[in-house]
């Protein structure tokens, strides 16, 4: 047995562990143990455990014995469709049949400055397409739709059921937080994976995503998996693996799936944190903004026009027209917002110049991520507020030439004394060389 599974074993306590449920009795240590010893988990075994688990029939302790045994034994893709099903059983499905538009959905793995859901979403919408953009919020390096666009005044995050429904049959479009009857066990286990290193496993983070975005209702869905270091997944074998099991999942569970594999080595766009995203999306909606913002906007754009059965639309004609901006300001209005509101603005803005002439050859996004984060733009914490005007503005991105002492970066905040922790954070990120070699944004697209 190795040293992984006899920790394991420590954990499982002494009992039988038997619990009643769906008519019979299971003993989540047979469960625990089934993984730990490399075995498969059989259908029944996993449904019972994620219902009894949100039910709390099985303890915290004893779900995190399994979690920390599936991370190190894995699952096979029977198993994670098994799990997936399972957790999306645990609560409410949204039913979008019967709306005038196709659905299709879109979600990203997670990076900094990525708010390509804000020009994106009505954008789809200005082609045709009804897109239920259920988002999250950030915590830690990476930032969150939902607080991007509390920096926008009036505009409200929660949404019925009801609602969205509505809103999509009139507008096409509506970014909110996911209702709280949507894949309970995921938002259970998620907040005990976070405190018992078990988030990395594979088999639990594409559950856990595909749980929640197949229990949105969409018809088909379009995944942005990034990898470098800015991401989750730092190196593209762990991110095809990752976009491998979740357009397998999808497929599994009647969803039309594929996933782009993208880089994050370097900030999307221009702006990372809250306020200065909404202002680089706008800028994006009406004709402008950061070449590789537009970029994968409209890569993202054609392949959920191709699964919604709306190929023959250009979104990057939609996006000249001024369309998507038209929709973009009703669907933040229809959400309370107001689309001409002032956005936060920070009250100290500091520079990091560039420390010699030539080209600069890295801006790393992990440290710029974490540079916004100190200044304020992120949480440690769920409970924790941001700071709508805290953030980072990259005045050059790799592959530009600069001069000794020029503007680099621009660090926004309110609180002055953040400034030195999100300078430390910048030690190492920024290098400066006679030339430049360009990494493909758009790495690979995988579909079934």
């Amino acid at each position: 047995m190795s040293r992984g599974s006899d920790l394991i074993g420590m954990a499982l306590g002494s009992g039988s562990g038997s619990v009643e449920g769906n008519g019979m009795a299971h003993s989540v240590i047979d469960v625990i143990r089934a993984k730990r010893d490399g075995g498969r988990l059989a259908d029944e075994q996993i449904d019972w455990v994620v219902d009894a688990y949100t039910r709390g029939a099985v303890a915290d302790e004893q779900m995190s014995a399994l979690a920390m045994a599936i991370l190190l034994r894995g699952m096979d893709r029977a198993e994670i469709a098994r799990w997936t099903a399972a957790m999306i059983a645990s609560g409410e499905r949204l039913d979008l049949g019967g709306l005038p538009r196709p659905t299709v959905d879109k979600h990203s793995t997670g990076g900094v400055g990525d708010k390509i859901t804000l020009p994106l979403t009505p954008l789809v919408a200005a082609c045709g397409a009804a897109v239920p953009q259920l988002s999250g919020r950030g915590l830690g390096h990476t930032g969150g739709t939902l607080d991007k666009l509390e920096s926008i005044p009036g505009w409200r995050a929660g949404l019925t059921a009801a609602e969205i429904r509505a809103q999509l049959g009139e507008i096409g479009a509506v970014v909110c937080a996911a209702t709280e009857g949507i894949a309970p066990a995921d938002r259970k286990l998620y907040a005990l994976r976070d405190v018992t290193g078990t988030v990395e496993s594979i088999p639990l983070i594409a559950s856990s995503i595909m749980s929640k975005k197949i229990a949105e209702g969409a018809g088909s869905l379009v995944l942005d998996v990034k990898c470098g270091s800015g991401a989750f997944m730092k190196d593209q074998r762990q991110a095809r693996a990752l976009a491998d099991e979740l357009v397998s999942i999808g497929t599994a569970h009647g969803v039309r799936t594929s996933a782009l594999l993208t880089d994050m080595s370097v900030p999307l766009g221009v702006a990372v944190g809250n306020a200065l995203e909404v202002a680089e999306s706008v800028e994006v909606l009406q004709g402008g903004g950061p070449t590789d913002v537009v970029e994968l906007t409209l890569a993202l754009a054609r392949e959920m026009l191709a699964h919604a059965g709306l190929s023959d639309v250009d979104p990057a004609e939609v996006l000249a027209s001024g369309k998507a901006y038209d929709a973009w300001r009703t669907m933040i209005g229809a959400q309370g917002g107001d689309p001409d509101a002032p956005l936060p603005h920070a009250a100290h803005v500091e520079t990091i110049l560039a420390p010699e002439d030539g080209v600069l050859s890295t801006l790393d996004a992990y440290a710029v991520g974490l540079a916004a984060w100190r200044l304020g733009a992120g949480r440690a914490r769920k409970e924790d507020p941001v700071r709508h005007a805290a953030g980072v503005r990259c005045l050059a991105k790799p592959g530009d030439r600069v001069t000794a002492g020029a503007p680099l970066l621009e660090l926004h905040t309110d609180e002055p004394d953040r400034i030195p922790a999100a300078r430390e954070a910048l030690t190492g990120a920024i290098t400066v060389a006679a030339a430049h070699a360009p990494a493909d944004l758009i790495i690979d697209t995988i579909r079934p």
